[in-house]
């Protein structure tokens, strides 16, 4: 047996975990209001499936964009901080030991154990050492925006596939009702599935995100019922 005891969290996946839970549920209530909506205006069947589908590819590409975008700042910013980071390490040395002691000062080490921590880090790989303890920046937490933008697109189109397999399905006599149940029914087994893979309280995740989609769905719907109405 290893001497070592090497224990996995939760916290692990978080950096997929995000982009593949808001890539689905965007891609569920974004296509089943999209749908609802239209449904409700008494659009035809042809419409209302041509609707879904351009919903589905417009909201993976954006997701897919804004998710590159919004990760690839947050990487930028990283790189600029470990640059600085390592450029103080590389012309104070010293300064930069008494700032990761200071560090581990405040977290409750004595100064004696501090100094011995902050010297074996430092010789094992300062840079490390002050990028996760000082910025921090870790394996974990790490931006990764190429693996966030798939998974968003994907998640999405994931999503989005459910309404729209309502609609080639359901009957056109309850496919209002299909969509809305369907999706509900989706986002809260999503919810809490993503509850339990983050350790969080199922029932939870599972309310919160049927209760702010059941909104969007009714929204919509009147919407659609109004303009319906008008045209």
């Amino acid at each position: 047996m290893s001497k070592f005891h090497i224990e996995h969290h939760k916290v692990d996946a978080i950096s997929w975990l995000r982009a593949a839970v808001l890539g689905a549920n965007d891609g569920i209530v974004s296509t089943a209001s999209l749908l609802v909506g239209v449904v409700a205006a008494h659009a035809s069947h042809d419409s209302i499936l041509l609707t879904g589908i351009a919903g589905l590819v417009a909201g993976a590409m954006s997701m897919a964009t804004g998710e590159y975008v919004s990760v690839h700042s947050q990487a930028d910013s990283e790189k600029a901080a470990l640059s600085q980071e390592k450029y103080e390490l590389a012309n104070d040395p010293v300064g930069e030991h008494r700032e990761l002691m200071g560090i581990y000062m405040r977290r409750g080490l004595n100064q004696e154990t501090a100094h011995l921590v902050a010297t074996q880090l430092m010789a094992h790989d300062a840079l490390d050492a002050h990028a996760r303890d000082e910025l921090g920046i870790s394996e974990t937490t790490a931006a990764r925006p190429v693996q966030a933008a798939l998974v968003s697109a994907l998640s999405f189109g994931v999503g989005a596939a459910l309404p729209l397999a309502v609609v080639l399905l359901a009957p056109p006599g309850v496919l209002l009702e299909a969509i809305v149940i369907t999706a509900l029914l989706s986002l809260a087994v999503l919810g809490a599935v993503a509850a339990r893979t983050g350790g969080a309280n199922v029932w939870k995740g599972a309310v919160r995100v049927s209760l702010w989609s059941s909104i969007a769905m009714a929204s919509t719907a009147a919407i659609g019922s109004i303009f319906g109405a008008v045209v």
